[in-house]
């Protein structure tokens, strides 16, 4: 995977790549929610549903902490909070993002302070959280190594990372199917409901550029992850990694 990362068509370099990214966030934002549903037909909500069953033994741990990462406008920060015995808090570097995550924590009566952070240089203490997610803003790091490693540095010893990204399905029939709709009919759904098309071309992009779910699973074991998994969802439209770093 080298030195990969988000690269948004025409834009150079890690600085402006995460400039772009940011301020495409900032403009998608508030019809984010209403596009994410439509574009997956409510199948995201079974997806975070699924990450927050597999996390539950964590989540349900007294005193631990878990952040959100790349939370976005909060859905799976919200389940998280839900789900949670632990400190959960969520993290974004979109602004207009965040605000739309407070609004919904609050709303849900939840207390999940969320912060506005780069995911690959987070302002936190290193051994400090007992869980680390992450859902579909991974592929969205300007360098992914650079993401990993800093998600093992927050991480405590024998705490847990949760990757829950899109990926490509294995059965070829139903991949050309899923390229045809991601390439063809999700940008036109898109440039339609959102005030942003130009995002509605990258999202799709940066799906079919990030590695696969074998890949990215062999990159955090190169990463230094112990005890690595992944689990394909949807026909592998998604998968689920989850690591462990090494330690009691």
């Amino acid at each position: 995977m080298s030195a990969r990362g988000a690269a948004p068509a025409g834009v150079q370099g890690e600085e402006q790549i995460s400039r772009w990214v940011r301020g495409m966030f900032d403009g998608v934002a508030p019809r984010y929610d209403l596009l994410n549903h439509v574009l997956s037909m409510n199948v995201d909500k079974y997806w975070r549903w699924r990450t927050v069953r597999a996390l539950r033994a964590v989540l349900t741990r007294p005193g631990a902490l878990a952040i959100d990462l790349c939370c976005g406008s909060g859905d799976l920060l919200i389940a998280l909070g839900k789900a949670a015995g632990a400190r959960v808090m969520g993290s974004d570097f979109s602004h207009q993002m965040l605000r739309q995550a407070s609004a919904k924590v609050a709303g849900k009566g939840l207390r999940s302070p969320v912060f506005e952070a780069d995911a690959l240089r987070l302002p936190l203490a290193g051994s400090s959280a007992g869980l680390l997610t992450c859902a579909f803003g991974f592929r969205n790091l300007v360098n992914y190594r650079k993401g990993l490693a800093e998600m093992l540095r927050v991480l405590e010893p024998g705490g847990t990372a949760a990757i829950l990204e899109f990926s490509t399905p294995q059965n070829p029939l139903f991949r050309r199917f899923y390229e045809f709709y991601s390439l063809k009919v999700l940008p036109r759904i898109g440039a339609a409901l959102s005030p942003n098309p130009d995002a509605y071309k990258y999202l799709p992009d940066s799906v079919r550029k990030f590695p696969g779910a074998d890949e990215l699973a062999s990159e955090m074991r190169v990463a230094g992850f112990a005890d690595v998994s992944f689990t394909r969802m949807t026909f592998g439209v998604v998968a689920l990694h989850i690591g462990r770093k090494p330690g009691p």
